[in-house]
């Protein structure tokens, strides 16, 4: 399976990427159920979807506004140490 670079998905729309999203979480779902019944083909590649979904996620984050940036800017509040 080839990457799918964010620079691509950058260029679909939010549509396509929920419906891309949905895709890669069923994929997912089979592809573990393949791996705890002993009948997956290729075990990694559980690992190489997990992180295409991230990348969908990450560039649907981005399109809604609440894009990295914004999460790195959010002041915390400290803990009181009671």
């Amino acid at each position: 399976m080839p990457q799918v670079k964010a620079r691509s998905l950058r260029e679909k729309s939010i549509d396509e990427l929920r419906t891309q999203e949905q895709n890669l979480r069923e994929q997912i779902f089979k592809l573990r159920f393949q791996r705890a019944t002993g009948q997956a083909e290729n075990p990694g590649r559980v690992r190489l979807v997990r992180k295409e979904l991230a990348r969908v996620l990450t560039v649907l984050h981005e399109k809604s506004g609440a894009g990295p940036a914004a999460a790195a800017t959010t002041p915390v509040a400290p803990a009181d140490k009671a």
